[in-house]
């Protein structure tokens, strides 16, 4: 603990260094994913033959409660650790990534009648460029997360979902804890 000195209490900020300082890192094995390892958390969308009718192995969305929203963004290189994971409510999201590189994600079930997502169930996959993942609604996520340079994604959202459907649990601050996926 930062001692006080002349009885100036440390800042949030320096409170928070020193947690920060002395976090665990824990490392969190990621599996390759498949439609079937990620079902508790969404769907998985592998290239098909065009002309197929729609069936439950096509994305299941959930846009109605606003605008869909199809853009690309672009992340800068990321890593491989994340201290907090955000869920959504009220939409599904699609995250794919754009010329065929390999991402990760964190992932825990929805459970919208609590506000914190399950440690227990906390789990990481490595997700090849030939796909893109559907997350359901609520699903809390870390990511996307990767080490190339730069990568474009694709997202499909509500226009406002980070406005107003953007939910984060920071478990450096309720467990001094960080996760590295290996």
């Amino acid at each position: 603990m930062i001692e006080p000195l002349n009885n100036v209490y440390p800042t949030s900020e320096a409170r928070e260094m020193e947690m920060s300082s002395s976090k665990t890192v824990q490392q969190l094995r990621a599996e390759w994913i498949t439609s079937e390892n990620f079902r508790r958390y969404g769907q998985v969308i592998f290239p098909d033959k065009d002309g197929r009718l729609f069936d439950a192995e096509d994305a299941q969305l959930v846009l109605d409660k606003g605008i869909p929203r199809f853009y690309i963004m672009q992340l800068q290189r990321t890593g491989q650790k994340f201290r907090s994971i955000t869920r959504h409510v009220q939409c599904t999201q699609c995250l794919g990534s754009l010329e065929g590189k390999d991402w990760f994600i964190a992932v825990c079930p929805p459970n919208n009648n609590v506000d914190e997502p399950a440690m227990e169930d906390l789990a990481a996959f490595r997700i090849p460029g030939n796909c893109f993942i559907k997350l359901e609604v609520g699903t809390w996520h870390a990511g996307p997360l990767f080490e190339h340079e730069v990568v474009n994604f694709y997202n499909l959202e509500l226009n406002n979902t980070n406005e107003v459907d953007h939910f984060t649990h920071d478990f450096l601050k309720s467990h001094n804890l960080e996760f590295e996926m290996v």
